[in-house]
């Protein structure tokens, strides 16, 4: 399956689902005349169709009939009650992609009729600013040209990779929580900015560019974390003091530990 030509389909246009679609717009891989949104919320719908020119409705009956890809970007706690009255329209030549958090495809496929084709995937918050990290597990019916189809539409709102479903918990405790780790760090290196007297708007901007950046080096140059450390790490220097004290503080522990614990509560919660 290619994108050239296909209606795209999404159900559920919160705050992930309305950045898909316009990362998607923004990026042209499906023309926006194309894009089906449907929502209980008719507000944010028309504010969408205003802004993008898609189309919208609040009878997620219509999105389903126009679209060859259908995404269910809706609760994990109302997918079912989403899916059960749309089974038999969801007929076995359309791709359904759910990113709803950690139901198992084999539940997404029990509200579905035979052979649908299904994949999950895991985005991040990041897919408001396009620069999420996304996790894409294909269920047995998917072909390779329908994963591709799915990492490309996730590639135009930041960097998308296929795991396998047992991984998805591992997934949701790195990228999936992730985010929420670091805007803390970024906090934490503004209050030190402050302390030692810059302004706190000085002081935000200097740590998140410097975390972004950091990131950047660490997807583009291809080496090793401790590597990239060593290019900024100068004998006796200020940032081998720096690094002393986040070592003393257990700081990598700390986000091992993190990462860990949000991973068993996935599974916890998927059980």
């Amino acid at each position: 399956m290619s994108l050239k030509d296909k209606k795209l389909g999404i159900i559920g246009t919160g705050k992930m689902g309305s950045a898909l679609i316009k990362g998607i717009c923004d990026s042209g891989i499906i023309s926006s005349s194309d894009i089906y949104a449907s929502d209980v919320y008719e507000v944010g719908l028309e504010k969408m169709r205003s802004e993008l020119g898609i189309n919208v409705s609040t009878d997620n009956i219509v999105t389903v009939s126009n679209s060859d890809i259908l995404l269910l970007a809706v609760k994990p706690q109302i997918l079912k009650s989403v899916l059960k009255p749309l089974k038999e329209q969801i007929t076995s030549d359309k791709l359904v992609i759910s990113i709803a958090a950690g139901v198992p495809l084999q539940e997404i496929t029990k509200e579905l009729l035979p052979g649908t084709k299904v994949i999950r995937v895991m985005p991040n918050i990041a897919a408001t600013v396009a620069e999420a990290a996304s996790a894409l597990c294909p269920g047995p019916t998917v072909s390779m040209d329908d994963a591709e189809c799915a990492l490309e539409i996730f590639r135009s709102v930041g960097s998308a990779i296929i795991v396998q479903e047992k991984l998805m918990d591992a997934v949701t405790g790195l990228s999936g929580s992730g985010p929420a780790y670091i805007f803390p760090i970024i906090e934490a290196m503004a209050d030190g900015g402050v302390y030692e007297g810059l302004d706190r708007e000085s002081a935000l901007i200097l740590a998140a560019q410097t975390v972004l950046g950091a990131a950047k080096m660490a997807l583009e140059y291809h080496a090793h974390p401790g590597e990239l450390k060593d290019m900024v790490t100068s004998p006796a220097g200020t940032t081998i003091r720096g690094i002393r004290v986040l070592e003393e503080r257990g700081v990598r522990a700390a986000f091992m530990n993190a990462v860990i614990a949000a991973s068993q509560r996935s599974r916890e919660l998927g059980e």
